[in-house]
């Protein structure tokens, strides 16, 4: 079964093939055709490749860009500054302001406020008060010497300790509110 492919080439003659007299022309047109196409398809992808770095660069800027900071003009120097606040800082620094200001809220929403508690409240509201306009300093700092750790821990203590505060006036509250609770109950006895 093994035949010898020598052998068998041995008579083989190869067809003769004969071109159209306008061979040349058909190949000169196909040929044209076809680097005319690959020089459209640069100009596509050129346009293509300048249009994803526009919108590379614009998405970059609008990540970039400090929405955060909010611009004060300095009434002394009329020259305007940037306010940076902790959220403006990164987004973990903005989660836990974020918190801080809504339990903060939240606990202040939920006050009474009655003739018995006006006194405790009003003296836990004049310190919270007083941390309020150090955290609005503090910022200030944060906006005029920079970002530094120092400032950035005195910042979330400032919000932890106003929310302690409130906490505690809360309990506070429960406290009186049950006490007067007993005294009302002993007097009716």
């Amino acid at each position: 079964m093994q035949q010898d492919i020598k052998e068998k080439l041995k008579g083989y003659k190869e067809p003769s093939v004969e071109l159209s007299a306008n061979h040349a022309n058909k190949f000169e047109k196909l040929l044209m055709a076809e680097m005319h196409e690959q020089k459209s398809k640069k100009k596509n992808f050129k346009w293509l490749s300048i249009a994803a770095s526009i919108v590379l660069l614009i998405s970059l800027g609008i990540k970039f860009y400090p929405s955060k900071n909010i611009e004060t003009v300095d009434t002394e120097t009329g020259s305007a500054q940037k306010e940076i606040s902790l959220g403006s800082i990164s987004p973990e620094f903005e989660t836990i302001e974020k918190y801080y200001k809504n339990s903060i809220n939240l606990e202040l929403s939920q006050l009474e406020l009655t003739d018995d508690n006006k006194e405790i409240i009003d003296g836990y509201l004049t310190k919270i008060e007083e941390l309020t306009k150090e955290y609005k300093s503090l910022t200030e700092e944060l906006s005029t010497k920079g970002v530094n750790d120092s400032t950035i821990e005195a910042l979330i203590s400032n919000l932890q300790l106003r929310l302690q505060l409130l906490q505690r006036l809360k309990k506070q509250l429960k406290e009186l509110k049950t006490l007067n609770k007993t005294q009302n109950e002993t007097q009716i006895i």
